[in-house]
């Protein structure tokens, strides 16, 4: 059974199994993912066990606004509603706000449109050197 908790605080590397950041030319390592969940404002962990098996992350002023940066779910798990409930969970962390926004491929918008978002135009800059965090 998949529980799903907000804090990352005894997380550790080794519970971030191999998986994510799936088609990254340069993934982070576990030790790097284990920091970028600790250094989100907001993070809810889908769990099998002591197994990360899904994740999500928000950036926040804590007054108007947030930023979704990141959604990943283990392909071994995908299919089971395990996305779905941490967006929900986490656009519930983040009801109070004015604006929450996330930035996906055109292919991903129907997923998060089924989920009460709208489509929006946004620009990017990607420094691809960085990718891995190191």
């Amino acid at each position: 059974m998949i529980a799903y908790r907000t804090t990352a605080a005894d997380i550790r590397a080794d519970h971030l199994r191999g998986g994510f950041f799936e088609g990254w030319g340069k993934p982070p390592t576990p030790e790097t993912h284990l920091n970028l969940l600790h250094g989100s404002s907001h993070v809810v962990l889908a769990l099998d066990g002591d197994q990360v098996v899904g994740f999500i992350t928000a950036i926040s002023d804590g007054v108007l606004s947030a930023y979704i940066p990141l959604l990943e779910v283990l392909p071994a798990y995908r299919g089971q509603g395990i996305g779905r409930e941490l967006v929900a969970r986490m656009l519930d962390q983040l009801k109070h706000l004015y604006m929450i926004d996330l930035i996906c491929d055109p292919d991903l918008q129907p997923f998060y449109e089924r989920l009460g978002m709208r489509r929006y135009s946004g620009m990017i800059y990607r420094n691809y050197e960085r990718q891995s965090g190191q």
